[in-house]
């Protein structure tokens, strides 16, 4: 779940965990890791199942059910459904995001029908014995035009550029400013409102991970160690990187109506590199 770049409802607490802007950058042990990586293996599974659930004349609940059906199989705790608060009937309403075309992060799964030539961008995250996973993918339905198809895979290829370059000794900045460099170069948008973020016992924790170069970036750069994680999830668009949230309250679109993927995994930096923790090994 994409972290607001100026604060927002992601800084308030939850039941087991301080408001992120409280929180001191945490590293995790090798043992935590491994802890997060079996959350991770939970999360790989949803998406994949939520992924096959995702063709034409489907709904976005029908795919949120997919992720629901993991969740009671595995006992996990989903960290999407009433966020931020957590309790119930309050927050945010499914398990998972589910954004289809213009919709960048945050859609609310719903009647929705998802037709051929859709994108749809699917956000998980789960807790397990105190441990969470979070990552995204976005699906591509049926015949989906070529410059869509191009924004997907360099969106998905914006997240392996971070994973390539993840290594401890290294300055954040360093990763986004290769990041962006690839998305604007390939004439894509980067949407700057929301941002990855630091994971382990909270969904959200610190630092902020901006897929870009700011001025924010460079005055409160962040060095890369072993022991941090992060949810490391580019965003990109067709036209204008300028995004709103619509009435719903959660549901973020692009203001140009023009499509956007996501793609998102959960990174953990080790001694000589790093390690998806998402990607179900």
């Amino acid at each position: 779940m994409g972290f607001p770049i100026f604060g927002g409802s992601d800084g308030t607490s939850t039941t087991d965990a301080e408001p992120v802007h409280a929180m001191a950058i945490s590293l995790k042990n090798r043992e935590q890791i491994e802890q997060m990586r079996r959350s991770g293996r939970i999360v790989r599974e949803a998406l994949r199942r939520c992924t096959a659930a995702c063709r034409a004349g489907a709904t976005t609940e029908q795919v949120d059910a997919q992720a629901q059906a993991v969740l009671d199989e595995t006992g996990a705790v989903g960290l999407f459904k009433n966020y931020p608060t957590y309790q119930p009937g309050e927050g945010f309403p499914a398990c998972t995001c589910v954004s289809i075309n213009e919709e960048v992060v945050h859609g609310i799964p719903g009647s929705r029908v998802i037709r051929d030539g859709d994108i749809v961008s699917i956000d998980f995250g789960c807790r397990l014995d105190g441990w969470c996973g979070d990552s995204a993918t976005t699906v591509l339905v049926g015949d989906v035009e070529p410059a869509i198809r191009k924004l997907c895979q360099t969106t998905e290829h914006v997240l392996e550029i971070a994973r390539q370059n993840i290594r401890p000794g290294r300055k954040w900045s360093q990763v986004a400013r290769l990041m962006e460099g690839y998305a604007v170069k390939a004439g894509f948008g980067v949407v700057k409102d929301f941002v990855g973020h630091g994971i382990g016992r909270s969904m959200h924790e610190e630092p902020k991970v901006p897929n870009f170069v700011s001025h924010d970036l460079l005055a409160r750069d962040i060095e890369l160690a072993p022991g941090l994680v992060l949810a490391v999830e580019p965003m990109c668009c067709m036209g204008s990187e300028q995004v709103k949230v619509l009435e719903d309250g959660w549901t973020v679109v692009t203001t140009d109506r023009r499509p956007a993927a996501h793609y998102e995994h959960t990174i953990a930096v080790t001694d000589n590199g790093c390690e998806v923790l998402t990607d179900g090994t």
